[in-house]
């Protein structure tokens, strides 16, 4: 590329291109994980983040050329890109008067920035589509079948391999780019297909969401000619309300990024964003012995593996549906490095099926436990959780090492896990608590420390007798 004063040209396409600008990113992430999302924002691309006065949404800035990183963030669900921000809008007592100061907000907005940033990121993704069709030649075979249609933003093994493939994907010879050219002069005549989706929060309203979207969309599409469309939209625009904060934005992704790596689901899969989120509460170090014992579908681990591949991780859990789907994701994964052309497509993570109550390692050998236990909802029930909890925390203790050891446990049976917490008194102090939303449910995410004592010192080591003993696995049934 050849720099000059207000633009850059493109080397292989021979056309110029807008310099690098500043905008306004905003980004949907897990409730309750949103300053875990801006420590992830800072160190890999250098922006500030500013959380949203909406829980589950930040906002940072950056310029256009690093736009194809952001589509490497781990942590975030959405990507927009903000087209306005009001802190302190004054919505109208009246409901007519509200709806006709958002009818005349539309054509006021400075769009251009926007839309500028909505054709780069599209032609992002159809630069990766490229490149990833040209790595698979092979035909899907049936055991594809259960994989998502789109993989929009489908994040590759190793973030540095990433970002080389973004720095030259604009360098690299395209059979297909005179074509590609044709059939985008031929839809720039056409007018774009678009649609407005409000999201309100907030009493003081004197409208609802579907009144907002209608009215401001009408606006929209009288200002740029678009034509409406529900479903087959190209352009989706954003209009959050929470309270007095508005913010107008520019869809950039289609689907939630938390479904990336998942391809063969269980009825309580656990969203990536959300296992990666809770894998940075561990703070996962070189050479760590990472382990999940009640893996479900694998979500955790296959986010640690491809995040932190200088550390180990082990998976397991008791039913063996939930082994087989989990050992499926892993192989989808290495598939996918191989078709990518990585000369070493394997892993360091193993899959095997256990009992959570007697894990088959020796004691003090794991460095970090990460899980997602049974909410007693879909899967056990809150009865039986107070015999599972206090057993659990136990072995997981005992494989952990004394005073470095950690483990983030995250379950919606908030009650009954502090009360086995203070019975393992001895063997666990609980640094923090991250209070989630998950699937509507109020969740914790704790955040436990193995203390120093060796197990078998304590009164705690003691493992009181079951009372029925086959029925363990019943009870261990999760995330299946």
């Amino acid at each position: 590329m050849s720099e000059g004063t207000g633009s850059i040209m493109s080397a292989s396409e021979g056309e110029e291109v807008p310099q690098p600008f500043s905008v306004t990113i905003g980004a949907t992430v897990p409730t309750g994980f949103e300053h875990t999302a801006a420590e992830e924002v800072h160190e890999k691309i250098g922006a500030v983040a500013r959380v949203s006065k909406d829980r589950g949404r930040i906002y940072f800035e950056i310029t256009t050329d690093n736009l194809p990183k952001v589509h490497h963030l781990k942590s975030v669900d959405n990507l927009f890109v903000v087209v306005e921000y009001y802190e302190n809008y004054q919505f109208k007592d009246s409901k007519e008067e509200a709806l006709l100061d958002l009818q005349q907000l539309a054509p006021t907005l400075p769009w251009t920035n926007a839309l500028e940033v909505w054709k780069m990121n599209n032609s992002i993704k159809k630069k990766r589509n490229r490149r990833r069709g040209a790595g698979s030649s092979k035909p899907k075979t049936s055991s594809d079948a259960s994989e998502p249609v789109k993989l929009q933003v489908e994040p590759e093994t190793l973030q540095e391999k990433d970002e080389q493939e973004d720095a030259c994907a604009e360098q690299e010879e395209d059979p297909q780019t005179e074509q590609d050219s044709e059939i985008q002069e031929q839809a720039e005549n056409k007018p774009l297909k678009f649609r407005v989706t409000c999201n309100r929060a907030g009493d003081k309203h004197s409208f609802t969401s579907n009144d907002a979207a209608r009215d401001f969309g009408g606006s929209v599409q009288e200002f740029f000619q678009w034509k409406a469309d529900m479903t087959k939209f190209e352009v989706e625009v954003l209009l959050n309300i929470h309270n007095n904060e508005v913010v107008i934005g520019i869809a950039l992704t289609e689907e939630s990024l938390h479904r990336r790596n998942i391809t063969h689901f269980g009825p309580t899969t656990l969203r990536s964003t959300l296992a990666y989120g809770m894998l940075r509460l561990c703070k996962p170090q070189v050479s760590d012995v990472i382990v999940d014992p009640m893996c479900g579908t694998g979500a955790i681990p296959l986010e640690g593996v491809i995040e932190w591949t200088h550390s180990f991780f082990l998976s397991g859990d008791n039913h063996d549906m939930a082994v087989s789907r989990t050992v499926n994701n892993i192989n989808h994964i290495v598939k996918r490095r191989r078709d990518g052309g990585s000369a070493s497509p394997g892993l360091p993570i193993d899959t095997a099926q256990w009992d959570l109550c007697h894990l088959p390692m020796r004691t003090s050998s794991v460095d970090i436990i990460t899980t997602d236990m049974p909410f007693g909802k879909r899967m056990g029930s809150k009865k039986k959780n107070w015999d599972l909890y206090p057993s659990c925390l136990r072995e997981m203790a005992r494989v952990c090492r004394p005073g470095t050891g950690r483990a983030v446990v995250l379950t919606q049976d908030k009650k009954c896990f502090q009360k086995a917490l203070v019975r393992m008194g001895g063997l666990w102090r609980k640094l923090h608590t991250v209070w989630v939303n998950v699937g509507g449910l109020h969740a914790g995410v704790f955040v436990l420390r193995r203390t120093g004592a060796n197990f078998g010192t304590t009164p705690e080591d003691v493992r009181e007798p079951h009372r029925a003993p086959e029925s363990q696995e019943e009870d261990m049934q999760d995330k299946v």
